[in-house]
């Protein structure tokens, strides 16, 4: 789930344009809406990698007795272009005495976000909150996801690469965000950035078809294939140019490959590498990866040697 930051300079602040909610997830879209109205209020005029430290402003909800570390997700988030990705996230919740965190409004969520904490470019949440176990009187341990929508325009492909993670807990404290009457000074809100660092790539893809099957020992084999890596702005799968591919071999009844050479992917991501043929076995590709997009291995393509 995305809340993609139109960022404007309303006294260094940030400001949410929209919390963009993808049709898949429709269902619960309002609570997740009121979640990022009160960030967006609580940053107002915050810096840093919390969202405040002091009493609420007139317009602003209070800062709230809660912290958040041990924050783990996995190193690497591969996205394609149209299918879910959900991505599991456990995190430690410390909280003051005051601070009830089995009320039916209490609400903590992760989520990751690209660019500055206070400024981001882009920021995923889960399409739920999280559950927390209490583990003493002022600590629990918490569970939740991040959820990703590729097909409904969450990602621009400069979001590739690194994210960091943070949580965000509010307190309603019986408020009721829909009402006229709701006031926002009365709700509780904690937010922490930093916590972690993770990648979103863009889900990669090779190919290789390697002949003439059966080719004459000694002879030469040409292998041939595509490195593609998922367009999050078109949803389709486009060439990866100019890359390292490696030319990879394993003989007949082994396991192991080695690399024979290294090869550039073109203009369109094609790749093209020859060797000669010495015995049975599987050729194919090896992409090492990016910052921005994951390493990926081919298929190996058995060629006979007679």
């Amino acid at each position: 789930m995305r809340i993609r930051a139109t960022v404007a300079a309303v006294s260094g602040a940030l400001a949410l344009s929209a919390l963009v909610v993808p049709a898949a997830q429709a269902d619960g879209a309002a609570s997740r809406a009121d979640l990022a109205k009160i960030r967006e209020a609580a940053h107002a005029g915050s810096s840093g990698n919390t969202a405040f430290s002091t009493s609420a402003a007139e317009d602003e909800p209070y800062a709230m007795d809660v912290t958040f570390s041990n924050f783990k997700i996995a190193s690497a988030i591969k996205v394609g272009t149209t299918n879910q990705v959900t991505v599991p996230v456990t995190y430690t919740l410390t909280h003051g005495a005051d601070v009830d965190i089995t009320a039916e409004d209490f609400f903590t969520d992760p989520y990751i976000y690209k660019g500055a904490f206070d400024t981001p470019d882009n920021i995923l949440f889960g399409n739920e909150s999280a559950t927390c176990t209490a583990t003493s009187s002022t600590t629990a341990s918490c569970t939740g996801r991040i959820d990703v929508y590729p097909a409904e325009g969450e990602l621009l492909n400069s979001d590739a690469g690194s994210w960091k993670g943070g949580v965000m807990a509010v307190a309603f404290n019986g408020q009721d965000p829909s009402s006229d009457s709701f006031d926002v000074t009365k709700v509780g809100f904690a937010d922490q950035g930093d916590l972690a660092s993770t990648k979103v790539q863009r889900y990669s893809k090779l190919t290789v078809n390697a002949g003439p099957e059966p080719v004459a020992k000694g002879k030469t084999v040409t292998s041939t294939g595509k490195l593609t890596r998922a367009n999050w702005e078109t949803n389709t799968y486009k060439g990866y140019t100019n890359q390292p591919v490696k030319l990879q071999f394993r003989k007949a009844g082994t396991s192991t490959y080695t690399t024979i050479k290294t090869v550039y992917s073109d203009s369109y991501g094609n790749v093209k590498a020859t060797a000669t043929a010495t015995y049975d076995g599987y050729w194919r590709f090896r992409f090492e990866g990016t910052s921005t997009t994951p390493a990926v291995s081919a298929t190996g393509d058995y060629v006979d040697v007679r």
